[in-house]
């Protein structure tokens, strides 16, 4: 069943933080799917611009309604990751999407108030729920670029002033998490400090972190002993997913970790039998270990077991 972000964080807020997690295929869907029922937890599937290029737009709606058949016991919002103003105004129109991220950040914080109130002018209308972003990640995904020295935290003053102003009914703070596989040199954390002020000037408003997945490192060890090369993967400590939560940060993106899984899959499988060539065998392998870590992932995030309690919720 399709709900918009904005019912899922009124069930979540200061108790659990919902996984948003990225899709770009089949397998990808129908791990994700398998996951969110086996540890019985409502969850945000995320559409990136990339992944709508990727193969086409029309492909993904198909497989998340095919998906929606399948699962009907699924709860979930449809959110466009990371779109332009343009692209926003595309997945609103098409009826689809209950819920669309509007990504200005890299704009002068007047423009980024101005853009996302126009999107959520057209989305409101539509009962659409609107993400927005203040601060900037550094690393990279998908067309975000932003190096170290330009990355900035977000201010809370400002924050509360662009919740006020924008209309957006969720927002990405910039707090310490970075984009990308290769998070981190050191020890860094998150800055629950903004979370916390952010709250004392907009008490119960949803919070939103990007750049979450944590790079495990077994994930990474396995892909290079099984041929890969990478090197200083590290990702966000997963043990502070659920303070974050508990401080009215309701929805998480993971992303890489995911990637991760279908390279460690995919490349041990044709190591190990050389002779193969079958997408399928390993299709089936990758949606398997894919729905443990996403029900591994929503037990951290403190989603697992919340199906039922949001499914009575949503009745009322």
């Amino acid at each position: 069943m399709i709900v918009t972000a904005k019912e899922l964080f009124e069930q979540a807020y200061g108790k659990y933080a919902l996984g948003a997690y990225n899709i770009n295929n089949a397998e990808q869907t129908m791990g994700l799917f398998q996951g969110c029922l086996d540890s019985k937890a409502p969850f945000i599937i995320q559409i990136s611009s990339g992944a709508r290029k990727y193969t086409n737009k029309l492909m993904l709606e198909g497989m998340i309604r095919a998906a929606d058949q399948i699962f009907p016991d699924a709860i979930f919002a449809v959110h466009l990751d990371h779109g332009d103003e343009q692209t926003c105004y595309d997945c609103i129109d098409s009826g689809f999407y209950s819920s669309v991220m509007i990504d200005a950040s890299h704009e002068s914080f007047e423009e980024n108030i101005a853009a996302t109130k126009r999107v959520a002018d057209r989305a409101h209308a539509k009962g659409i729920s609107v993400e927005a972003e203040l601060g900037q990640l550094g690393g990279v995904e998908e067309h975000v670029s932003v190096s170290e020295d330009q990355a900035h935290l977000t201010d809370p003053a400002q924050a509360a002033d662009f919740i006020k102003r924008s209309g957006c009914d969720s927002l990405a703070c910039a707090i310490g998490t970075s984009h990308g596989a290769f998070k981190f040199s050191g020890s860094q954390g998150l800055h629950f400090e903004i979370v916390k002020a952010i709250q004392e000037l907009v008490p119960g408003f949803p919070l939103v972190l990007h750049g979450s997945s944590s790079v495990p490192q077994e994930e990474v060890e396995r892909i290079n002993a099984a041929g890969g090369a990478l090197k200083g993967a590290k990702g966000v400590d997963v043990t502070q997913y659920l303070p974050a939560a508990l401080l009215g940060v309701c929805k998480i993106n993971i992303d890489t970790d995911g990637r991760l899984v279908w390279t460690r899959v995919h490349r041990e499988f044709f190591r190990d039998q050389p002779d193969k060539f079958d997408f399928r065998p390993v299709g089936k392998i990758f949606m398997e270990e894919y729905a443990k870590f996403i029900a591994s992932r929503n037990v951290l995030l403190g989603s697992a077991g919340q199906l039922e309690t949001v499914r009575a919720a949503l009745k009322k």
